[in-house]
């Protein structure tokens, strides 16, 4: 599949890099120069200029993406771009700081298929809405959805497994992961999950014990 994403800083080059893992075709368009060597030195394919401007959009192959993310730092930059990828047919995600008013929000989510708040869940949640995942990990937190974080034990059925392998439910995604050596980030793709890493998930609280159970294995028999 086809994805186009404007803006390629924190959150755009890693959503790039995720999908560009997974197999699809990335396209970035970038109207930083500095940014625009980054992402070619990366291998990425770049159209340098104004994502707002449709011309720069067509460019960037608007009528073969299957959608279209606005991930700029910049709100109004955003909404021109899935205003335009709309008009082409495209799933359109808008980047948006979790700071904004409620009422703000709610004009915006008229508009386009799925709003991304970078800060909450960043890359994994903007992959999620650019694939038209049914598990909305990417809004707003609410009383169904639970955070939480599982240490993985020797035994586990998923040691020795890629995070792409592990078939979680709908309602569940690894949104972090992590080990001895290092901090929790977004995992990619082809990451190994090993006993004793640590993995953050975001889970429907109805569905929370089986997922524990599919990660810890008898372990979580055991604690149960």
């Amino acid at each position: 599949m086809r994805f186009v994403i404007v803006g390629y800083g924190r959150v755009g080059s890693r959503t790039a890099r995720i999908l560009k893992e997974e197999g699809h075709d990335v396209v970035l368009v970038e109207n930083n120069r500095d940014k625009v060597e980054r992402a070619r030195d990366a291998g990425f394919e770049v159209i340098e200029g104004d994502g707002s401007n449709e011309a720069v959009l067509e460019r960037a192959g608007l009528d073969d993406a299957v959608a279209v993310g606005g991930i700029t730092g910049d709100l109004n930059t955003n909404y021109a771009v899935c205003m335009i990828a709309r008009e082409h047919g495209c799933r359109t995600v808008l980047r948006i700081d979790a700071d904004y008013r409620e009422e703000i929000y709610k004009e915006y989510a008229e508009d386009v298929d799925e709003i991304i708040y970078p800060e909450r869940l960043g890359a994994a949640g903007a992959k999620t809405a650019l694939l038209g995942g049914n598990f909305n990990a990417i809004g707003e937190l609410t009383e169904n959805l639970q955070l939480s974080a599982v240490t993985i034990p020797e035994g586990s059925p998923v040691v020795g497994k890629r995070v792409s392998e592990i078939d979680l439910p709908s309602t569940a995604r690894i949104y972090a992961h992590g080990d001895d050596r290092e901090a929790m980030t977004i995992p990619l793709p082809q990451t190994t999950i090993q006993a004793g890493d640590r993995v953050a998930l975001i889970v429907e609280q109805e569905s929370l014990e089986d997922v524990r159970k599919q990660l810890l294995g008898d372990a979580a028999v055991e604690s149960a």
